[in-house]
């Protein structure tokens, strides 16, 4: 039975509406190392009857100034390994705190708005992930204590782990299911020691381990949509059936997109009315 699979392939077809995502992203000479992001925006896109137009943001450039990001409808900000373009990918996630952006974070994604939530909403002086900085006053982004000593490779936290989700979040309405499963594919984590202070100022932790040691998604308080997982939500969407979070992303992308419409056009109407029409 096609149907399904026809009605997705006839929504492409007959596609006009479009939202534009700026992603944030470093490997630039390779897309293909973004593929299952691309391919998972793309199929939230066809969900909403819309084509995503991705606009790749090198994050190193966002470190001297964010105005590619000026425009876009959504930010994205993709995991990574490094240093390289880390402060680039934190600005990213900051232009799209303050500006009300919809944002969405993957892996490193989330670790950066971590950080860039505590520099800023906190405004907490030396604050980094300690993969970065080992000296940092305030790491708020810290290696797993097992692995302490242990040399990045076989010893990253991989695969599918169980998430449980804040029935009060964004992320829970998404999912429409108390716990959940995605892969993961990183070393370091949420520092626990930092979690009240973050809460306190407006940052939630929609979803955690079972045991609640660990940090594995965060939303933003009085934001039309900022979510960031610790895990790779992109590799479980499928054409026909787009994650949770990637649709919702889209869709708040698309809101984002009307609002600055309409608020153009009330501008323009407001200058003509000043001005008057003229003679006819």
């Amino acid at each position: 039975d096609l149907a399904s699979w026809r009605a997705m392939v006839n929504r492409i077809k007959n596609t006009q509406d479009e939202v534009t995502i700026g992603v944030a992203a470093k490997y630039l000479s390779n897309l293909d190392t973004y593929a299952s992001v691309f391919e998972a925006l793309k199929a939230a896109g066809w969900h909403h009857g819309l084509k995503v137009n991705i606009e790749w943001v090198d994050a190193e450039k966002l470190e001297a100034d964010t105005k590619p990001l000026r425009g876009v409808d959504g930010i994205l900000v993709p995991g990574g390994f490094g240093s390289r373009g880390v402060e680039g990918k934190i600005a990213a996630a900051g232009f799209a705190r303050e500006n009300k952006v919809p944002y969405l974070g993957l892996c490193l994604g989330m670790q950066v708005a971590v950080i860039d939530f505590a520099r800023h909403v906190l405004k907490t002086k030396d604050v980094h992930t300690t993969e970065v900085d080992t000296d940092a006053k305030h790491p708020v982004i810290d290696i797993m204590h097992d692995q302490v000593g242990v040399k990045l490779g076989g010893t990253m936290r991989l695969g599918d782990y169980k998430t449980v989700l804040n029935k009060k979040s964004r992320s829970y309405l998404a999912y429409g299911e108390d716990a959940i499963h995605e892969r993961h594919r990183h070393r370091y984590e949420f520092n626990n020691a930092y979690r009240e202070q973050l809460e306190d100022a407006g940052m939630i932790i929609a979803g955690e381990s079972p045991d609640r040691n660990l940090v594995e998604v965060i939303e933003l308080r009085d934001h039309p949509f900022f979510v960031a997982s610790q895990a790779h939500p992109e590799f479980k969407s499928r054409p026909d059936r787009p994650h949770p979070l990637f649709r919702d992303f889209i869709g708040a992308a698309r809101q984002q997109r009307d609002n600055r419409v309409s608020k153009g056009l009330g501008q323009m109407m407001g200058a003509v009315g000043k001005k008057g029409l003229g003679a006819a």
